[in-house]
């Protein structure tokens, strides 16, 4: 397999008729893990939600490609066949499909048809990245995020993430209300999967989550686009210094740009 790529050329996206998205532009390949740091209220999850075709953002402008394809062309369900994917801050519930049957059919719809998965194996790789992840064996046949505590719900993400191995992966605040114990088995799922196959893209607020997954690049977001971006140094002065030396330094006196994070 070729090395994966996420072009995002000058992205302007609204909701409701108010800019969120001012232009950004963005380009990640397989083997690269790029943060997006930021304020709230700058745009990094409308971005994520763009990506994905989320059907309340209206893409007002510019160019979103996956390996020379138009990304913004396809529905939501071909965006992910294709190899994209979003663990999201709030992970969804759905009752009556256990992970083990969404899992499989996750992976089957990106397979051609006649050429599924076998089950066995299919059983014995879910078993092996389940106690990758300390995860209890009967998760497997629990409903998708049903009853799963915060932590859960996100070991849950990285799970679907490593047997379904996307092209890029969007990691929306994965972090959020993990313990250190939880924050490392997650990160450790993502730097499993690192290879010329796959991207990542992560969005987060706090240095501590890039101590385990050690980002190439990192980027600042602020009204909307990327003003900002350097090594893993450049994630470390944001948690020593806050954001007001770089507004300070950029003339910005209020970063929000609305109400999405």
């Amino acid at each position: 397999m070729t090395q994966s790529k996420l072009t995002i050329n000058d992205l302007h996206v609204s909701i409701e008729g108010k800019e969120i998205l001012k232009g950004l532009s963005l380009e990640i390949k397989g083997g690269e893990v790029h943060a997006i740091m930021g304020p709230n209220g700058t745009g990094k999850s409308t971005l994520a939600s763009t990506l994905m075709g989320h059907p309340k953002y209206e893409v007002e402008s510019g160019t979103v490609t996956l390996n020379g394809e138009d990304v913004l062309d396809m529905a939501t369900d071909e965006r992910a066949r294709k190899g994209l994917f979003l663990a999201m801050q709030y992970p969804s519930e759905i009752t009556g499909v256990t992970n083990a049957d969404f899992i499989r059919s996750a992976i089957n719809a990106r397979r051609e048809e006649g050429d599924e998965i076998p089950l066995m194996k299919y059983i014995r790789e879910l078993d092996g990245k389940m106690k990758f992840l300390d995860m209890d064996e009967t998760f497997a046949q629990r409903y998708v995020n049903e009853g799963f505590s915060g932590g859960e719900k996100k070991r849950n993400e990285i799970l679907q993430m490593m047997m379904i191995k996307p092209q890029i992966a969007i990691l929306d605040e994965v972090d959020s209300g993990l313990d250190i114990d939880a924050l490392r088995i997650v990160a450790n799922g993502v730097n499993e999967l690192k290879s010329p196959e796959m991207g990542v893209l992560v969005i987060t607020h706090y240095q501590r989550l890039l101590n385990y997954i050690k980002p190439d690049y990192v980027h600042v977001m602020m009204k909307g686009k990327i003003v900002r971006s350097g090594g893993p140094e450049l994630a470390e002065k944001l948690e020593e210094s806050g954001y007001d030396w770089l507004k300070e330094e950029l003339g910005i006196v209020d970063e929000t740009v609305g109400q999405e994070a």
